[in-house]
């Protein structure tokens, strides 16, 4: 299996860390860190714990689950690709925490096995 997909992940790896110097080089002219800036490092974390199930823990990170619809969506051009957790509330910090520790699942092991 690496032999068939190293080459393909290699570079994807090299994208991401290009992205992050980019990051770091514009950094002096951001005062805060922008939510998806911070969702990304959080996902790279998740990517390096060992622990099972990164991609739905990391998809988990960086969804949308709140219900709530938007007042209006004029002037946007379409999803941000992470959540702004802004301390919103006890479900944004569950969400978060499944995210990170997969103990803490906020999906019952019966919708995982669709």
């Amino acid at each position: 299996m690496i032999n068939t997909y190293f080459l393909e992940h290699r570079a994807k790896l090299l994208d991401i860390a290009a992205f992050l110097d980019r990051l770091d080089r514009a950094a002096p002219e951001i005062e805060t860190p922008d939510f998806r800036q911070q969702a990304m490092l959080q996902a790279i974390g998740i990517l390096t714990d060992g622990q099972p199930q990164r991609a739905k823990r990391i998809l988990e990170l960086l969804s949308d689950h709140s219900t709530d619809l938007p007042q209006s969506a004029m002037g946007m051009k379409g999803a941000a690709g992470a959540v702004r957790l802004s301390g919103s509330g006890s479900d944004s910090a569950a969400i978060h925490s499944s995210a990170t520790d997969p103990s803490r699942s906020t999906t019952s092991p019966e919708s995982d096995a669709s």
